[in-house]
This record gives structure tokens, C-alpha cells and sequence, in this order.
């Protein structure tokens, strides 16, 4: 009778352990991709098997004046749109499936490339150019998992050319064959740091654009155009143009994170302020844009090298179209403010 008892007792523990173990998968884990996919993307691998080389990732400048339009945005897997200082806007474009022969231009690392975005991707490639010295000095520090390709500094300088037709620091280019050419022993691939699905989430709705009010001369628009069947990134109405190919900037997914930050101790330029350290960890309201559809959302991620899921008002998962993925990083007081994020039906 008792050995009936505690076999029924730890049947019942083992099968909420088990219950709450799959909660915890559907909160929080990445599910894996198959082999001849590309992890970042899910769409079919190039030649039909995935790149051995880590993930890339480039800082990219967006300043109103001089930066735009950048080159190589179109052929990233990945773009975080993440506020500097003084609440400018930066890229940092991220490579593994696709090429592409000019990307930039490249500007200085900041705090949240390798703190929050970087860790991520396993042991991935972060390309920039120069930073203030106690970024600098933590990106040497961390050899051990990232890979740090400063074009400013030997030997990294060989991956990158100064064009003539800019000026500078908006001048400095660089490839993903010049990139990749610093860390030829480097060969593994990332893991995925999205969830996909053919469908969008139940609760989605119709969505025709998105509009981010991040700062003067950086009011982002995202049009669905359903012929092309893509997002198209404008600002202030006029078309964001990849100057590689010449083609409107476009995206599968566009994923709202709004998130806390505080402002960094260190001046990022002579009279400056600190910069703009967004907490990239936890739980947040957002939005998940696919296929014309809005839902609204919490993130998770509870870890710097986990990535990150997405769930709806009733705790379901909400999960990406195969493709590229733009990640808004949106400061909760710009988010809180009047026309800070607009959805239009």
C-alpha cells in the first residue's frame, strides 16, 4: 500500500516537474533550427548547407547627416536599431548566411553591442571603429568568447578602406570577405536566437504600417506592401535606400522591444554626454510585426547569452516569419511619449 502511495507521489512530482519545465521551454527557449537552414534567418541555407563561420556583427552610423544612406543593410540576417547618445540611432547589422561586398559606414562600439547584443550569438565577430577607452578596454577583455575586429587599429585596418566620395568618420567601409578574412579559424555557426513559424499568432492583426518617433530626423516608418510582401523603412516619408544595390531598406519581421536603460558614466565625445545603456535583459512590453500583422507582446530573455521570446496576453509564443528580422530598441520614456510608437491598421 505505501510503495503503491509513493510511486503515485513521485509520478505526480515527475509530471510537474515535467510540467513546468515545458512552461519554462515555451517562455524562454529558442527551439533549433534544421541543419540546412540558416540559424538567424530560417530560410533555406545558401547552396543548400549553412556557413561554417560564427556570426558578424558591424556598427553601423545612422546620423541624419553623413551616415545615410548606409550600404550592406539589405544583406544582414539581423539589424538592431539601438539610441546612442543624446538618443541618436545606430546599427548594428549582424552576417552569417549572406555577403555582402560593402558595409557602412562604420562608427564606434558602445556598451550594448557587447554587453546586450553581442553575447548572443556564441562567439561571434564584432567589427567597429575605435570607442572611448573603457569600451575599448572591456571589448579586449572579453577575447575569450567575442571576436573584435577594430578598423581603426592593426591588424583589423586591412578589412577596412576609406572611400573618397564621404567624409570623415562617415567614410570608413568594410565586407563581410574582408571581415571574415581576419578569423579564418573561427567556424562555428551560431544557434538561433528567434523562434519561426509559417503563421502568425491568433491574436495578430491587420497592420499596414508602424511609425517610431525615436528622435529629430529619426522618425522611422515601416510600410507593409503587400505585392512585395515586405516592410519598407522611410524616414520622414522618404524612402531609407541601401546605397550597395540601390533598393529600399526592407525586413520580414519588425520586432518592438521596449526596454528600461540608464545613462552611461562616460562622456562618448568631448562636451558629450553619456551614453544610452538599454537593459536588454528581463521582460518588456513590444510589438511583433510579420506578414501585415501586429500583435503586442512581452519579451523574455533571462540570460546575456540566450536569445529572446516573444509571448502574447494569454502566455502563448508568438514566433517570427523565416527572414530578416529588424529589432527596435525603443527607450520606455520615448515609447510612453505622444506618437512615440504609432501602429496604423
Amino acid at each position: 500500500m505505501i510503495a503503491g502511495v509513493l510511486v503515485v507521489l513521485i509520478g505526480a512530482i515527475i509530471a510537474l516537474i515535467v510540467v513546468h519545465s515545458n512552461q519554462s521551454r515555451s517562455r524562454s527557449a529558442v527551439p533549433p533550427i534544421a541543419s540546412n537552414r540558416c540559424p538567424l534567418t530560417d530560410l533555406p541555407a545558401p547552396g543548400g548547407a549553412v556557413p561554417h563561420r560564427p556570426a558578424l556583427l558591424v556598427k553601423i552610423g545612422n546620423e541624419p547627416v553623413g551616415a545615410r544612406p548606409q550600404s550592406g543593410l539589405n544583406e544582414a540576417d539581423i539589424v538592431f536599431d539601438t539610441p546612442a547618445e543624446g538618443f541618436i540611432m545606430r546599427y548594428v547589422a549582424v552576417y552569417q548566411c549572406n555577403d555582402a561586398s560593402s558595409i557602412g559606414p562604420i562608427r564606434s562600439v558602445r556598451w550594448v553591442d557587447y554587453q546586450m547584443i553581442a553575447p548572443q550569438f556564441g562567439k561571434p565577430i564584432l567589427a567597429f571603429a575605435g570607442g572611448i577607452n573603457p569600451n575599448l578596454d572591456a571589448v579586449a577583455s572579453d577575447k575569450a568568447w567575442l571576436s573584435a575586429a577594430d578598423l581603426l587599429e592593426s591588424p583589423a585596418d586591412a578589412a577596412g578602406i576609406r572611400i573618397t566620395s564621404r567624409s570623415p568618420p562617415d567614410n570608413l567601409y568594410t565586407s563581410t570577405a574582408a571581415l571574415y578574412a581576419l578569423f579564418k579559424n573561427e567556424t562555428t555557426s551560431p544557434v538561433p536566437i528567434f523562434a519561426f513559424s509559417n503563421a502568425p499568432s491568433k491574436d495578430a492583426t491587420p497592420a499596414a504600417s508602424v511609425g517610431i518617433n525615436f528622435s529629430v530626423g529619426t522618425d522611422v516608418v515601416w510600410d507593409w506592401d503587400p505585392h512585395l510582401a515586405t516592410w519598407l523603412h522611410t524616414y520622414s516619408g522618404t524612402p531609407d535606400i541601401d546605397a550597395l544595390t540601390n533598393q529600399q531598406v526592407s525586413t520580414t519581421n519588425i520586432v518592438i522591444e521596449i526596454v528600461h536603460y540608464q545613462i552611461g558614466p562616460y562622456a562618448e565625445s568631448q562636451g558629450g554626454s553619456g551614453d544610452i545603456e538599454s537593459d536588454l535583459l528581463g521582460s518588456g512590453p513590444g510589438y511583433v510585426l510579420r506578414n501585415g500583422t501586429s500583435v503586442k507582446v512581452t519579451w523574455h530573455r533571462t540570460n546575456v547569452h540566450d536569445g529572446t521570446t516573444f509571448t502574447d496576453a494569454s502566455g502563448d509564443a508568438v514566433d517570427l516569419a523565416p527572414g530578416r528580422t529588424w529589432v527596435e530598441i525603443v527607450p520606455n520614456v520615448q515609447a510612453a511619449a505622444p506618437g512615440g510608437i504609432t501602429i496604423t491598421p
